[in-house]
């Protein structure tokens, strides 16, 4: 009779190691699924966290302004209140001036008052205090001469008052002269029928002749 060869394995039922097989590759499956996790979460380094910002939203551009159209005012600030036109009232006129009384103006060779009286005699010049006129220069080299005569009204102290041009030489500068060198002049006044003085006029040429 044959012997059984001697084994050191424990005795077990052949319906036994298909349970031990099936729990061996169950924790073997459960192994490698958590050996893999572990890998996974390694691999992958923990960072920080970046936030990412949203994207700005941009109001479009205005449109250009055409032509013609009237700007839109700006609002007035909180609490302040709009500017306004204020129109205010002119001040009232100033009151104008008193007339100015104009004085007399001096005899000349454009215009002279003529002054009169009841004279019977008419006035005379001084020979001693009538000098002759002075002959332009400026006259003398241009060859000018003439005779101009004037209207002398003279006061009863023998002073002429006004002279007036009747006639005229020609040259402004004679006529001036003539003007000038009788009013300088002193004369015998006027006498009326009394034989007092009075103003009286006179006429009195002055001829400027080149020798």
């Amino acid at each position: 009779m044959a012997t059984r060869p001697h084994t050191a394995l424990p005795h077990i039922p052949s319906g036994r190691w298909t349970i031990v097989g099936a729990a061996f590759l169950l924790g073997l499956l459960l192994f490698a699924m958590v050996w893999l996790a572990g890998r996974r979460d390694q691999a992958v380094p923990a960072g920080p966290t970046q936030l990412v910002a949203a994207p700005e939203a941009f109001e479009p551009r205005p449109r250009p302004m055409a032509a013609g159209d009237a700007a839109t005012p700006l609002p007035a600030p909180e609490g302040e209140e709009a500017p306004r036109l204020v129109e205010e009232a002119p001040p009232p006129p100033a009151p104008a001036p008193p007339p100015v009384e104009s004085a007399p103006l001096p005899p000349n060779i454009e215009h002279a008052a003529t002054a009169g009286g009841p004279a019977t005699q008419a006035p005379a010049p001084l020979a001693d205090q009538s000098p002759s006129p002075r002959y332009p220069p400026e006259a003398m080299r241009r060859g000018d001469a003439g005779t101009v005569v004037l209207l002398v009204a003279v006061d009863p102290e023998g002073r002429p008052v006004s002279i007036d041009v009747t006639r005229r030489s020609g040259s402004r500068e004679l006529d001036r002269a003539a003007v000038e060198a009788v009013s300088r002049w002193r004369f015998e006044p006027a006498r009326d029928a009394a034989g007092n003085p009075v103003a009286g006029n006179l006429s009195v040429p002055i001829d400027f002749k080149l020798r």
